[in-house]
């Protein structure tokens, strides 16, 4: 009886002394999320930039941790580098699954995200891509897959319509750098160019390890084209625009997504003008949250803000808010919030239609003019 009673007293000392958790009292728990893109190699500025942007996103959450099934959430970014290729993009997947992270943010390139895709959905782990834009991305009936940007095909469409309609192209040359992302852009392109009675006059491929132009340029030159479009990277297109100069293919580069940043204006030097390129997003942001990430991206990184880092950031929010509206996170239930989710983010208004694809997507049409990148307009698509 003595013993128990010391047992109790101290017990009730602890108590308190704050030392032990009252009844029903929310506990601790750390939840992970990973996060999947290129940190090396041509596009690892990039994926650093969703890196600094996802983190930024983790430490506001962190300032005030939400309450989940009674637990408070302190969240946690495991960050991988899948060097811009399927199969390290498949290794980081199975290393992520393996970490058992609750859910991922990436990746950056629609062939290395396609294959990972299925990955996660054997597990059942819920990524949302701030990249990835392949149609077949979301066409694979995946549940866990979603992505906060515009898919290929409605990209495609209105850099088609700006290319015939408002360029008045009617030659146009086509090349693209045979990934996933650059062949299924151009096949897109290739449509819509149809639709509208226009005309390819070619269609080249090169690698996207290729450092030359020189083998089709040629060829494409007699062509005398309007336009040549080219499906591929910021740092490939850059030597491409200065090879077609340097030919004195006077045609107007139309580029794709990704493009409008630092690295091209600075590889391709005055042959980047008059460059044209369709990008996700509205051309600048507003609100207490933007003004928010701004300061802190500025104050931590002291450098421009990346185009597709506030995606990266909303991507984390987006995938949090999904875990309050369920209260919990376990994956089946996060999925199934992220499904119904409607959250208002620095990049705009996020929700999903049954495929996992943004619903109303916002483009903002880029020329590359004296040594920046200026807006032409900003189309809207509401279902």
């Amino acid at each position: 009886m003595r013993k128990r009673f010391l047992v109790g007293a101290v017990m009730l000392g602890m108590a308190a002394l704050g030392m032990l958790p009252a009844s029903g009292q929310a506990g601790e728990r750390t939840v992970v999320i990973g996060l999947a893109a290129p940190m090396s190699g041509l596009s690892g500025s990039t994926g650093i930039s969703l890196e600094h942007a996802a983190q930024l996103a983790i430490d506001d959450l962190n300032e005030t941790p939400p309450v989940i099934g009674g637990d408070k959430i302190t969240f946690k970014l495991l960050p991988q580098d899948d060097r811009a290729d399927p199969r390290t993009g498949e290794l980081i997947a199975e290393y992520l699954v393996k970490s058992k992270v609750a859910a991922v943010v990436g990746h950056w390139n629609s062939g290395v995200g396609i294959p990972a895709s299925r990955i996660y959905a054997a597990a059942g782990i819920p990524h949302v891509s701030p990249a990835v834009t392949s149609p077949t991305y979301t066409q694979q009936g995946f549940p866990t897959a979603f992505r906060i940007v515009p898919h290929d095909g409605d990209g495609a469409r209105h850099t088609a319509e700006y290319v015939v309609r408002e360029m008045k192209a009617r030659n146009i040359v086509v090349i693209d750098d045979r990934t996933v992302f650059g062949a299924g852009y151009a096949a897109e392109f290739k449509k819509s160019v149809a639709a509208l009675n226009a005309k390819v006059v070619a269609h080249y491929t090169v690698s996207s390890k290729s450092s030359t132009f020189n083998h089709i340029l040629p060829a494409a030159r007699s062509l005398n084209p309007d336009v040549v479009f080219f499906a591929g990277i910021d740092a490939q297109a850059a030597q491409l625009v200065s090879e077609l100069r340097r030919l004195q293919i006077t045609a107007p580069l139309v580029g794709i997504g990704g493009m409008v940043g630092p690295t091209f204006l600075r590889l391709a030097g005055p042959a980047a003008e008059g460059t044209i390129v369709l990008e996700p997003g509205p051309p600048s942001y507003k609100g207490a949250q933007w003004t928010r990430f701004e300061s802190a991206w500025k104050a931590r990184y002291k450098e421009d803000i990346y185009l597709y880092a506030p995606f990266a950031y909303d991507a984390v929010r987006t995938i949090a808010a999904a875990m309050r509206d369920a209260n919990s996170v376990d994956t089946d239930k996060v999925t199934t919030e992220l499904h119904k989710i409607r959250y208002r983010g620095i990049t705009g208004a996020i929700s999903f239609d049954k495929d996992g694809n943004l619903r109303d997507p916002v483009f903002t049409l880029y020329e590359a003019k004296g040594g920046r990148w200026r807006v032409i307009k900003t189309i809207e698509d509401k279902s």
